[in-house]
């Protein structure tokens, strides 16, 4: 077992919280208007739309590992941008996993409860972009849940990040990335040992995102 966290270690797990806040940030940012929206857009070909976005909630990591490596490999048509084995490529294959799963959730809550909402704004009075805040306020604790499953996804991914990535030392090696290693090296106890630090982080940032949900939603009913 690590007998301390040195610096590589420290390393890892700096490197994976990076990729995993990062990946999440982005994916919110676009999942989330994009659930709302699939829920409120009329257009022909929506229920298709639907399923594909639902398939997509379920894709193994190793496909779209290797569509982004097939996207970025040096023939490929992003090539150019020499991005294959970088942080960034594993931002992107995360993001890319991460993005249909926000999106499904808060596009399943909204579907849920929009219509119940809607009729309550319009009967209080309340404009077109009132009524969106409202909805965006109302559905706080789905898209919660939605930003932090896709934490979590990415926070434990390994096979898009092992490919795009190459498990390389010092640069893009993560933390689950390290636990496969070792365990193919037979080294149990280290693989163990850091699979406990990779939990405990988990842990503390759901504790951390609980009491700041809760934080928020004490000021709102002060308000």
């Amino acid at each position: 077992m690590f007998e301390m966290l040195d610096t590589e270690i420290l390393g890892i797990i700096a490197l994976t919280l990076r990729m995993t806040l990062l990946s999440s940030a982005i994916s919110s940012v676009i999942g989330i208007p994009l659930g709302l929206w699939l829920d409120s857009a009329k257009f022909p070909g929506k229920k298709l739309v639907v399923t594909i976005s639902r398939t997509l909630m379920a894709s193994p990591p190793v496909v779209v590992g290797l569509v982004v490596y097939l996207l970025l490999m040096r023939n490929g048509p992003l090539g150019f941008m020499r991005l294959l084995f970088t942080f960034e490529a594993m931002v992107i294959a995360q993001v890319l996993l991460l993005i249909p799963i926000i999106c499904g959730i808060v596009y399943t809550a909204s579907q849920r409860n929009s219509e119940r909402i809607q009729t309550f704004a319009i009967t209080m009075g309340a404009n077109k972009r009132q009524t969106q805040i409202l909805l965006i306020k109302e559905l706080g604790n789905e898209i919660f849940f939605a930003v932090i499953t896709g934490f979590g996804r990415a926070m434990s991914e390994v096979g898009a990040i092992m490919i795009v990535g190459g498990n390389i030392r010092h640069h893009t090696r993560a933390m689950t990335t390290t636990i496969t290693l070792l365990r193919n090296r037979g080294e149990i106890n280290q693989a163990i040992f850091l699979g406990i630090i990779l939990m405990i982080i988990a842990f503390g940032v759901q504790i951390i995102a609980d009491f700041l949900r809760k934080r928020e939603r004490r000021t709102d009913e002060n308000y």
